[in-house]
């Protein structure tokens, strides 16, 4: 993973709890995730403060703060809205966050062949979150775009993850499949696993992480169907999308490159997040082997 820029302990947060929220620093912290862009603390029983780790994803906690209240205004699904932000100080350099907590089990946690049952609620979230974003909507220079425009990293991740020719070479093809022509649309940007958080049905009970929320190609979301699921669950996810909107080969097959291009950037990254690491390697096999859009797929 990115190295941390800052060292961001339980001490540190407790001293910008006492500093910016005193009527929270009395409750019991503890760190629960420490990931690419930020850590996350526990706060209590209902809250989580979460905190970046690195410069860039400052950047990501206040595209958060200023828009997820507003995309996520007549969604149904749960999303860590802000309660609180906190602010820069002389000890720590960026915008924080606090949020409600979400519980649950994080789906990365869970075997991909036991995800099925939030296969069609992610679907459904996908599809109401997928509206026309505003003129001044923020742009991901690396969500949301056209797969071109990663090719380079990603050719150097498959090279650097070892994973064999014909990964290459389907990255190629998916990198070249039509662009995307319609509206920007809201996005998540980052639909993985890791990103999710189950009941103990595994029904979707919320949706994490919105700092790479950016407008542009749909099909960075509907990489979902590989990154979150097996055969099974895919199929089912890529059923309930269609079922309710439009969706054509191309445009899931983007989403087929988009999947590939996450999972590598796990892969070879993540020397120091085992689990990240064996998330992305379990990824691109499926992302290689199943051709199920190509040839029977509903979209086909």
């Amino acid at each position: 993973m990115p190295p941390a820029e800052v060292d961001v302990t339980a001490a540190l947060v407790m001293r910008l709890l006492a500093d910016q929220h005193p009527d929270f620093a009395e409750l019991p912290l503890l760190e629960v995730a420490n990931g690419w862009d930020n850590v996350i603390f526990r706060l209590g029983d209902e809250l989580a403060v979460r905190l970046p780790r690195r410069q860039a994803a400052a950047e990501l906690i206040r595209n958060e703060q200023r828009w997820l209240p507003e995309v996520s205004r007549g969604l149904a699904t749960v999303m860590p809205l802000p309660v609180r932000t906190g602010t820069p100080s002389s000890y720590f350099p960026w915008y924080w966050s606090i949020t409600r907590w979400l519980k649950g089990t994080v789906a990365a946690d869970i075997e991909a062949a036991h995800r099925f049952n939030a296969a069609a609620d992610l679907a459904r979230f996908v599809n109401a979150f997928h509206r026309p974003a505003p003129a001044d909507a923020p742009r991901n220079t690396v969500r949301g775009v056209p797969l071109s425009t990663r090719s380079a990293v990603v050719e150097e991740r498959i090279a650097a993850a070892g994973q064999p020719e014909e990964l290459l070479h389907l990255w190629r093809v998916l990198r070249d499949q039509p662009e995307w022509t319609g509206p920007p649309l809201w996005l998540h940007g980052d639909l993985h696993a890791a990103n999710l958080v189950l009941n103990p049905q595994g029904r979707l009970a919320g949706v994490l992480d919105f700092g790479d929320l950016t407008a542009g190609d749909p099909a960075t979301d509907l990489a979902a169907a590989w990154l979150v699921f097996d055969r099974i669950g895919r199929r089912t996810f890529i059923e309930t999308v269609t079922r309710e909107r439009s969706v054509d080969s191309a445009t899931w097959q983007r989403a087929r490159g988009w999947a590939l291009c996450i999972a590598a950037a796990m892969a070879a990254t993540s020397d120091d997040n085992p689990a990240f690491h064996t998330m992305g390697i379990r990824i691109l096999e499926d992302v290689l082997a199943d051709d199920i859009l190509i040839d029977e797929g509903p979209c086909r």
